[in-house]
């Protein structure tokens, strides 16, 4: 990624276009997660202000987590007023097309799930990169910043988080982190490093649902 060779104490002043990309992914990902976590608040039946609380801590739970790991403060989603308005857009429509039509389907929330998990895994890859942070921290953000949300969501909603049961959830988003960063590395344009990353991650998530992959697990040893 092209960064100007300038420090404020350990932040890299990012070349303006790398700038403008890494926010548009950004965006883009609080939408679609905004979506998703409304949705799913929307099938455990709460009502208006549950369904928006519930759409700002998915849009915005992942980024908020990775900027305060970066000593990036206040947060992205703080400074900037477009976060907390798609999230609330992005929540309010779920809720009211819900209102209207009764219109559920859990094939569409795994369809925005999977890609609100690629933009944010990549969003906080790439982020972690204009911070100057080594390879594997920068794997590791990413996949922080694609799971966090969600986790945030289902805590509040009173179950087992995403990241801990579902079918190649965590490790979709450490991938499409790192593809991105090998690609970065080797000096790949950063909208073509991103685009692979999503992808990548995407089509993971999807493949796993799909097909019911799931890491090992542990066995429970039999009782004496």
């Amino acid at each position: 990624m092209e960064v100007r060779v300038i420090v404020a104490g350990m932040k890299l002043i990012p070349h303006p276009r790398s700038t403008t990309l890494l926010l548009a992914i950004d965006l883009v990902g609080t939408g679609l997660f905004a979506a998703e976590g409304a949705s799913v608040a929307v099938n455990a039946r709460l009502d208006l202000l549950g369904v928006l609380v519930i759409a700002i801590v998915t849009a915005t739970g992942g980024g908020i987590i990775r900027d305060v790991l970066l000593g990036d403060a206040p947060p992205s989603s703080m400074r900037d007023w477009r976060y907390f308005s798609i999230a609330l857009v992005a929540g309010a429509s779920v809720f009211l097309v819900h209102s209207a039509t009764h219109f559920e389907n859990s094939s569409l929330i795994t369809l925005l799930d999977a890609a609100g998990l690629s933009f944010f895994a990549v969003a906080g890859a790439a982020k972690a990169v204009q911070f100057g942070l080594t390879p594997l921290l920068c794997i590791m953000l990413g996949g922080i910043t694609g799971v966090g949300g969600g986790a945030i969501r289902d805590v509040l909603i009173s179950r087992v988080p995403m990241v801990l049961r579902g079918d190649i959830y965590a490790t979709a988003a450490l991938l499409g982190a790192a593809v991105t960063v090998i690609c970065l590395r080797l000096k790949v344009p950063p909208a073509i490093a991103s685009s692979l990353g999503i992808v990548s991650c995407f089509v993971l998530r999807m493949l796993a649902v799909h097909f019911h992959w799931n890491l090992p697990g542990a066995v429970p040893a039999n009782p004496s």
